[in-house]
């Protein structure tokens, strides 16, 4: 398996999934967020005004995956709720959550290559340096991710998550 780590607009990239740092109500927003909606079309938010009536709000640290709709290079979106940093208990434990449970969704759906954004570091406020070393670990206590994933990609927006991803996962 490989990573890949690049400054890029995740719905540009070439991947069997993306992943959505989303809010709990997978109602859009600004950010990658925003980014992935305007991309993938109306019919996104759709699914996700449909997903929400069906379970209601997805809490973080929780994941639900779409279709990609518009967004031709990707078969599928999967939207994971980070954690509000100051505001939510257990902030570590809820962002390793939304990686677990975006690659085990990822996983029972075949997935081979996936792409990241920097999971709740923009507006929620979570700290980079910190969050960067908790995706570090969760990836490597994740059982068979070498053999269930050809490549997991990091879309990074900024220089600074740029230059800390490249640091913990050397290409």
């Amino acid at each position: 398996m490989q990573y890949t780590v690049i400054k890029a607009d995740i719905t540009g990239l070439s991947v069997d999934a993306i992943v959505n740092a989303a809010n709990s109500r997978l109602a859009g927003g600004g950010g990658v967020d925003g980014a992935i909606h305007r991309a993938a079309g109306p019919e996104l938010s759709a699914a996700c005004r449909a997903i929400i009536a069906k379970t209601g709000s997805i809490p973080a640290g929780g994941a639900v995956m779409t279709p990609a709709f518009s967004i031709k290079t990707v078969r599928f979106i999967i939207h994971t709720v980070g954690p509000i940093w100051g505001v939510d208990q257990d902030e570590d434990g809820l962002l390793a959550s939304c990686y677990r449970a975006s690659l085990m969704i990822a996983r029972e759906s075949g997935v081979r290559t996936i792409a990241f954004p920097n999971i709740s570091t923009g507006v929620y406020g979570f700290p980079l340096e910190r969050a960067a070393k908790i995706v570090r670990k969760t990836l490597d206590s994740i059982p068979n991710l070498a053999r269930d994933f050809d490549r997991i990609v990091f879309a990074c927006f900024d220089e600074e998550n740029l230059a800390l991803y490249r640091e913990l996962f050397p290409q």
